[in-house]
């Protein structure tokens, strides 16, 4: 059209359209690169050299074999080349448009890209949602094909008939079948998802039925103890303070062993409510117990034994600046109690050392005594004090011994580490963080899943083997076509 003809309203309409188009194609194409650019570097540094790569690769395979043998039309198989190289990493972002894009492919001159296109149509179908959408990028695609085959029979004339047959052939195995294997996987991916989910919604369910059945039963536990031991630590609580009275006026000698027996009487009651405390909850230890395991907490555990009777010498070699984590000073205690509470039983009167030292980046907590004194009557014991020691310092990572000596003493050493390892799991776990994961979000299970109807494996696997199958008649033709090309 002469714009000299027409007149100068109409002529500065139609300029303004044309400047207005030409404006808005500039900005779709500024505002595309810059989604892109946004994409690219929003993505993980993962995925920018996978993408980078694919894209070497893709152009690599286009453009060398074209140094080996020449084409017919060398600058169009080059651009070609390049082309599918571009397409490349559209079809994680742009999955529609790199479908559109592999319609001219089909008829260029270069055979060494249609090894791409079936690549590409796979992996955009699988992003392409609902499948409809995909069937219909690929039609459009097929279409392009078939248009572009009969304009160039048209220009130049030829075998159209055949060159068209050819050109349906491919698009049906390059095309419509790699778009049939993604749509399947496409499919798959979804009930994947489902079925991940499920497994962790159910796992979460059975943390949390363990979780109330074990806290159920710790309550029960410490009904049963607070009404039974509670009950009779209170009665000779009464007792021994009443013993303690009596014994000032008739028996003064007398009243310090009774002002231990009712000293002990409340340590046991106020011990046994901080264990109640703890069955009744999961979490914290009590003030009490991150008390424990101190310089303090074992001198007075030796004095205590001392006023029973015992002669006991502590060797606290460990500085001041160590910090033993909470678990590894709850159970130092145990241990100097345990090895105290035997020697009371079975050697009273013996002479007894304690000893906390450092040892080979931990600590080291023995209780040894002599040979009780003959006279002496040991009482009988089933060594349970000792096998619960045991097994909580295996928890916790060190070594425990305990065994007679040549002499006929005993020794109980164990060697806790200061910063165990080992954390003890809590009842519920946290559920994990959603967080993207390779462009896609991982579910967590915070809602119920679906119907079993749709999660089924033999869905899940039917679709990935369906899409293999698919995908044999494409490796078939594109193996015969490049072995026919490198023949030529």
């Amino acid at each position: 059209m002469d714009m000299r003809r027409l007149p100068p309203e109409r002529a500065r309409r139609t300029w303004a359209r044309a400047r207005s188009g030409t404006a808005h194609a500039a900005r779709s194409v500024r505002r595309e690169a810059a989604e892109g650019w946004t994409a690219a570097r929003r993505a993980p540094r993962r995925t920018v050299v996978a993408e980078t790569l694919a894209v070497v690769l893709t152009a690599a395979l286009g453009l060398i074999p074209l140094l080996l043998m020449r084409p017919d039309r060398p600058v169009l198989a080059v651009l070609e080349a390049l082309y599918v190289a571009c397409l490349m990493p559209l079809r994680r972002y742009r999955p529609v448009q790199a479908v559109l894009g592999t319609g001219p492919l089909l008829v260029g001159p270069n055979v060494w890209v249609l090894a791409v296109i079936p690549l590409i149509v796979l992996s955009a179908t699988r992003r392409i949602a609902p499948p409809r959408r995909a069937w219909r990028a690929a039609g459009i695609a097929c279409a392009v094909c078939a248009a572009l085959t009969i304009t160039g029979s048209l220009i130049v004339p030829g075998a159209w008939v055949e060159d068209l047959a050819g050109n349906v052939a491919s698009a049906v195995l390059l095309v419509l079948l790699p778009a049939l294997a993604g749509t399947l996987l496409g499919r798959r991916r979804p009930l994947v998802s489902l079925l991940r989910e499920r497994n962790t919604y159910l796992e979460q369910a059975r943390s949390l039925t363990a979780a109330a059945a074990r806290m159920e039963e710790r309550t029960r536990i410490a009904g049963e103890m607070h009404d039974l031991l509670g009950h009779r630590l209170s009665l000779i609580s009464v007792h021994a303070g009443a013993l303690e009275m009596a014994a000032a006026r008739k028996a003064p000698p007398l009243a310090g062993q009774a002002e231990l027996l009712r000293t002990t009487a409340g340590t046991a009651m106020e011990e046994l409510r901080d264990i109640l405390g703890l069955l009744r909850r999961e979490e914290a230890t009590s003030e009490s117990e991150r008390d424990r395991g101190t310089r303090e907490d074992v001198s007075a555990l030796v004095a205590e034994s001392r006023q029973a009777g015992v002669a006991v010498e502590l060797d606290w070699s460990v500085p001041d600046t160590a910090d033993p984590s909470p678990r590894t000073r709850q159970s130092m205690h145990r241990v100097v109690r345990e090895g105290l509470t035997n020697v009371l039983k079975h050697a009273s009167g013996a002479p007894t050392r304690v000893e906390v030292r450092n040892r080979d980046g931990g600590i080291e907590v023995a209780v040894t005594n002599e040979a009780p004194r003959a006279g002496r009557s040991p009482q009988p014991g089933n060594r349970s004090g000792l096998v619960g020691l045991e097994e909580r310092i295996a928890l916790l990572g060190g070594s425990f011994t305990a065994g007679p000596l040549p002499d006929g003493g005993f020794r109980v050493v164990a060697l806790l580490p200061s910063r165990p390892n080992g954390i003890p799991t809590a009842a519920v776990p946290p559920p994990p963080a959603s967080e993207p994961a390779g462009g896609r979000t991982v579910r967590t299970g915070t809602r119920p899943p679906l119907s079993t109807e749709v999660l089924t494996w033999p869905r899940v696997l039917g679709a990935g083997c369906a899409a293999a199958l698919v995908i044999l008649p494409t490796a078939t033709f594109l193996i015969i076509l490049l072995t026919t090309a490198v023949l030529r």
